[in-house]
């Protein structure tokens, strides 16, 4: 598997996990809590999203195949799923849906329940990291290359992790201008990834 390969997936992963992304809305969503339950929070939500991925990277393939549905439909019908984050994180109405989402949410669970749904699901394992976790597991084929794969998502479980950890001070640090500059310009990315997934899907 090239660099490339490898730099892409990260990419796709980065940006449909959206770890900077979710520093705000954990705030929100933790509100009140101590210092060692957001730690708490931020760990079994991190790791609950993060085996949900993998989970999909493992057998999506086999569920597709069992209802019938092939490859290349699926990389279209997930590129065009990725385009629509993409350019909802452009016009930045993703992270508002998030937000309100969230909100919602808050007021109807206990307060242990916060990191399974919504932060695990859907804030981290969303419909676009599901359908990402899908596609890129079908172009590493090879066992060291799906390692490679299980490597780069654990990564970005790890960034994420330590994003929420330090969640006060990298609010105060991007600030919103900060924070929407980088939403756009990662939202250009992973409209241009999308594209190429349907392209892929289309050959």
């Amino acid at each position: 598997m090239t660099q490339d390969a490898l730099l892409n997936a990260f990419v796709t992963f980065f940006v449909t996990i959206d770890p900077p992304g979710l520093v705000g809305i954990f705030l929100a969503l933790t509100n009140g809590m101590t210092s060692s339950q957001r730690r708490q929070t931020a760990l079994r939500g991190t790791c609950i999203g993060i085996f949900i991925l993998l989970a999909f990277m493992l057998v999506g393939g086999i569920l597709l195949q069992t209802l019938g549905i092939s490859m290349a439909a699926f990389r279209i019908a997930g590129g065009l799923l990725l385009f629509y984050i993409a350019f909802e994180m452009v016009f930045e109405k993703r992270a508002e849906r998030k937000t309100e989402a969230a909100k919602k949410v808050v007021s109807q669970s206990e307060l242990h329940s916060i990191a399974v749904f919504p932060l695990a699901i859907p804030l981290i394992a969303g419909p676009g990291a599901i359908s990402a976790s899908i596609l890129l597991a079908s172009d590493f084929n090879w066992l060291m290359d799906r390692f490679a794969l299980f490597g780069i998502l654990l990564l970005i479980g790890l960034i994420l992790y330590l994003s929420l950890l330090l969640a006060d001070r990298l609010n105060a640090y991007i600030g919103e201008t900060g924070q929407i500059i980088m939403t756009r310009l990662l939202g250009i990315i992973l409209a241009a990834l999308s594209v190429q997934f349907v392209i892929d899907g289309v050959k």
